[in-house]
């Protein structure tokens, strides 16, 4: 057989019934060695590789659903699909499947698979039943169609018989026409039957029968039967509402008849299963998968249609973009780009990908820009969606969009800042789109997705950008709500704990938490950068004032944040801590939390315990200089006792390395005078210490240790030369042009002065050496 390819995407339908992209490929049908029959294969167009290996089983039901697509199950709860970019690639591939099978391709469905213990008893039946009869479509037949309907439900085999006899003879549209009349005559016990009818043919689950059942002139009357569940007093008014109150919007006129009426069908379908039918958790885990697999593939082919009139999109953000259209027609507009973004989450990558260049390309981003500035709510709201669905796409987009308006806007019509001021001024009590915003925020600043190889100058490029134009933007409620330290010391004096938070709210607070939590993040990531601007604002001195709030989780933000800045263990933080005193603040709330054991307790203690563990000493030398009298009471823990000895250790370490420091000196004042007498008969040294008898590693020694000496203390230890020597080992000018005395004297007379002593000492240096210190336990 021909190994004739078609270009198709695969899909499986996962565990949540919903359908996954498993790649692009060509489709053939070829006889398969190993698998010993005629096979579906496809092959990935990026690499070749295998997507698909498929058996064309005579048992399996394969069903062709709007002249693209292919769909069947291999096994229980394990459905595919194949959707064709054109229908005469999916009619060759239906023939291939039905010569297979034996089937005509005229049919859109083949046979159900047959479990073993009921094709058993489906062989035991009379050959009259493997047909089922369906009774008159009459109104006085309706119950016991009804009760036909109901029964099948429960066998697959039964399902699919009663599926194909619906199809024949138009049987579907003829009781679909016997509810007209029960509507007119006001028959109840009629309508009633028609609505367990019409719901027991949608749990069929069958393609072809929803293709009619949704079809223009059949639709209305199918969600009419719905209206009238037996259940009820009073019948729904479904129709009522998709026909006056639902509205159908054209932003701009669709002129492709096909196009929209595939919108009308997909809304009504989606109405169906969303409000009408009830949650599928209360019926069979299959029932609906066809129906969802129709709105699904309804989706993509919109997207696909209106991505490809260019003359549509175009006009749509030329109005978008326009000054002079109205807010109510660009609200429309806004809303219409939000439900195709959401659409598009329908499409394979690829085309995807293509999708948002394509909206990239028209200028969006400028569009967004201007509508998330406007005053209505639901047009901000509606942006900020929009926006997501970019970010998430692709970060680098957005950041190579924004670093360019400097060159062509002020800083406050800046996108990035359009999004902070709109996270800032957020009106909802909980802060819901704040949180969305400050997701996006995040990841549009997050290092790990700038590493792009094609554009290696990302990162810094727009990190400069963002902390230039962006982070006094960010900062601004921070600021505004702390008090300088400096302007409230009067009211520090006489009272143990201030609150200088204004105002203190909690919707103000869960603001600032929002905003330590993006710093925070930025501590970790950004390093140089937000190192810079919190020594050049005094961003901590200004953070942990929101240690006084009545909040206690924002006050847990702010000891997150010093945290995180203790945690890089940078001495430059360091410094800025101890030179500002900023452990003060932190100590005064563990004071004034007393003894009750929370969160704010354990999160304090935990911060010392991590000084203490790393041994960062020029904090514990501030700590203990400045706050162990208020801290040496504390006894529950440990930790303060660990940081006091942590503290002694290095005292002592400090003694000693000082003691020895003066027993060097005093070393060096013997060895001058040990010069001095050699030097009176230097001549005679030279001629019985020849160069050969000191090794060449000894002289190395000897001048290493010569160097630890001037390291050491500070002088400049003579070498044993004669007083009229070229220079001086510091490098200064000698003071005699006469040539200098032979290296071997300088050698010999070194070596001479070296104390036994010396290496014991180098053996007590490195024993209290930190880094060889076993660590103390808490």
């Amino acid at each position: 057989m021909s190994d004739t390819r078609r270009r198709v995407k695969v899909y499986t339908l996962n565990e949540d019934r919903q359908w996954d992209d498993r790649g692009t490929g060509h489709v053939s049908s070829t006889f398969v060695e190993r698998l010993k029959g005629i096979s579906l294969l496809v092959r990935a167009e990026s690499d070749g590789s295998l997507l698909l290996e498929s058996k064309i089983s005579p048992n399996t039901a394969y069903q062709k659903q709007q002249d693209t697509l292919i769909v069947w199950s291999e096994a229980e709860n394990y459905d595919l699909a194949l959707s064709f970019q054109e229908k005469a690639g999916c009619d060759e591939i239906w023939e291939k499947i039905c010569q297979v099978q034996g089937k005509d391709p005229a049919l859109e469905i083949t046979q159900d698979p047959i479990d073993e213990s009921e094709e058993e008893r489906f062989e035991e039946m009379p050959e009259t039943s493997h047909l089922v009869e369906l009774p008159p479509c009459e109104l006085a037949r309706l119950e016991e169609i009804a009760d036909l309907v109901t029964s099948v439900l429960s066998s697959p085999i039964r399902r699919e018989k009663l599926a194909l006899a619906l199809m024949s003879e138009g049987y579907m549209k003829k009781l679909l026409q016997l509810f007209q009349v029960c509507e007119d005559l006001d028959n109840r016990e009629g309508l009633h039957h028609l609505y367990e009818i019409v719901r027991g043919v949608l749990f069929l689950n069958k393609a072809a029968l929803f293709e009619v059942m949704f079809s223009d002139d059949c639709i209305m009357d199918v969600v009419g039967c719905l209206e009238f569940d037996p259940s009820l007093v009073q019948p729904k008014k479904h129709r009522e509402f998709l026909t006056k109150t639902a509205k159908f919007k054209e932003v701009i006129p669709i002129t492709d008849s096909e196009l929209r009426q595939k919108i009308h069908q997909t809304y009504r379908v989606q109405y169906i299963q969303d409000i009408i039918l009830p949650t599928p958790s209360v019926f069979e885990e299959n029932f609906l998968s066809t129906l969802t697999s129709f709105i699904f593939f309804n989706k993509v082919e919109i997207v696909s249609m209106l991505q490809e009139d260019e003359k549509f999109l175009t006009e749509v953000f030329a109005q978008l973009t326009d000054e002079a259209t109205e807010d109510g027609k660009r609200r429309e507009l806004v809303n219409f780009f939000k439900e195709f973004c959401a659409f598009s989450q329908t499409l394979q990558p690829q085309n995807r990908d293509a999708f948002f260049k394509t909206l990239a390309n028209l200028g969006i981003l400028p569009a967004l820009e201007i509508v998330m500035g406007m005053d209505d709510l639901q047009v901000r709201a509606a942006a900020t969606d929009i926006f997501s669905y970019l970010v998430e796409f692709s970060p680098s987009m957005v950041r190579e969009f924004v670093m360019q308006e400097p060159q062509q806007t002020d800083d406050d019509v800046l996108l990035i800042n359009v999004v902070i001021k709109q996270m800032i001024c957020d009106s909802d009590p909980e802060l819901g789109g704040a949180v969305q915003l400050m997701g996006l925020l995040r990841t549009l600043i997050d290092p790990e997705n700038m590493l792009a190889p094609t554009n290696k100058t990302e990162k810094t490029e727009f990190l400069s950008f963002f902390y230039k134009y962006c982070m006094q933007v960010l900062t601004v409620p921070l600021l505004a709500s702390t008090v300088d330290e400096k302007n409230c010391k009067d009211l520090q004096e006489g009272s143990t704990k201030i609150n200088p938070v204004c105002p203190d709210n909690f919707q103000t607070a869960q603001l600032l938490a929002l905003i330590l939590e993006l710093l925070t993040f930025c501590v970790e990531h950004h390093t140089y950068h937000i190192k810079t601007y919190i020594m050049n604002k005094d961003l901590l001195r200004r953070v942990l004032v929101l240690m006084n709030s009545k909040h206690t989780f924002l006050a847990l933000c702010a000891l997150r944040f010093m945290r995180r800045i203790i945690g890089q263990k940078d001495e430059y933080y360091n410094r800025y801590i101890v030179k500002g005193n900023l452990f003060e603040p932190v100590i005064n709330t563990l004071l004034d939390n007393g003894t009750r054991y929370n969160l704010l307790n354990s999160a304090i203690i935990e911060l010392f315990e991590f000084i203490k563990v790393e041994d960062i000493k020029s904090l514990i030398a501030h700590i203990i200089d400045n706050y162990y009298k208020a801290l040496e009471s504390i006894e529950y823990v440990q930790t303060f006792k660990g940081l006091k000895g942590r503290y002694e250790q290095e005292k002592d370490r400090q003694t000693l390395r000082l003691n020895r420091y003066r027993r060097d000196a005093r070393t060096l004042d013997e060895d001058e005078d040990e010069e001095m007498w050699f030097n009176e008969d230097g001549e005679a040294i030279e001629k019985s210490r020849p160069e050969e008898e000191f090794p060449e590693s000894f002289g190395k020694y000897m001048e290493a240790k010569k160097g630890a000496a001037n390291g050491t203390n500070g002088a400049n230890c003579k070498p044993a030369t004669s007083p009229t020597s070229a220079a001086s080992p510091n490098g200064s000018p000698a003071k005699s042009a006469t040539p200098p005395a032979t290296p071997v004297v300088k050698t010999a007379m070194v070596g001479l002065v070296d104390y036994p002593d010396d290496e014991d000492e180098e053996d007590e240096d490195e024993e209290q050496s930190p880094r060889k210190r076993p660590r103390l336990g808490s």
